[in-house]
């Protein structure tokens, strides 16, 4: 489907795409290590260290990339070395859209993934999954607003969210 934008054609991200799927992986309980991948939007960094502090006793890899583009390849290599990877953040629309590009991409590699989205961006990187094909993507909501919110106030926002993530890492 196209979209008519200032005279330009560009493809709706997400528009109907007929009943392409991708299958989805599943978390082995029993992993070892966690990949944190990092966009670099404010505040995802405080959630990310939050979660490596709290989710047991793992190895941990950290990868960083550029808020609003999309991971290269060694970014997306480096992050498959992990059994289990958490995207975030997602709290505007290009850098949603990438934490479940990139994230769908890892799952295309065999690595389950889930992602973390703002409240203001849930449903879109939703709609987002599943016009890609994974609708049943693990999109974590956490509470906007991040970017400009005190550490305190972030880390009791991904509290709220652990038990979920620990839920679906499936060994808590």
């Amino acid at each position: 489907m196209l979209v008519k934008v200032v005279e330009k054609d560009v493809m709706d991200p997400v528009a109907e795409t007929g009943d392409y799927k991708i299958d989805l992986n599943k978390v082995n309980p029993d992993f070892k290590k966690l990949t944190l991948f990092d966009n670099t939007k404010p505040g995802a960094d405080v959630i990310l260290e939050y979660l490596g502090e709290n989710l047991g006793n793992t190895e941990v890899i950290r990868v960083k990339k550029p808020a609003g583009a999309p991971a290269t390849q060694k970014q997306l290599e480096t992050a498959a070395m992990g059994e289990v990877v958490i995207l975030g953040l997602g709290d505007c629309g290009s850098c949603s859209s990438w934490v479940i590009l990139d994230a769908i991409r890892l799952e295309k590699l065999g690595v389950p993934t889930i992602s973390i989205c703002s409240s203001s961006f849930s449903d879109f990187s939703h709609e987002l999954a599943k016009a890609h094909g994974a609708e049943n993507l693990n999109i974590v909501t956490v509470n906007h607003p991040i970017a400009g919110t005190k550490t305190s106030e972030i880390q009791d926002k991904t509290r709220q969210i652990l038990s979920l993530i620990r839920k679906l890492l499936g060994n808590f």
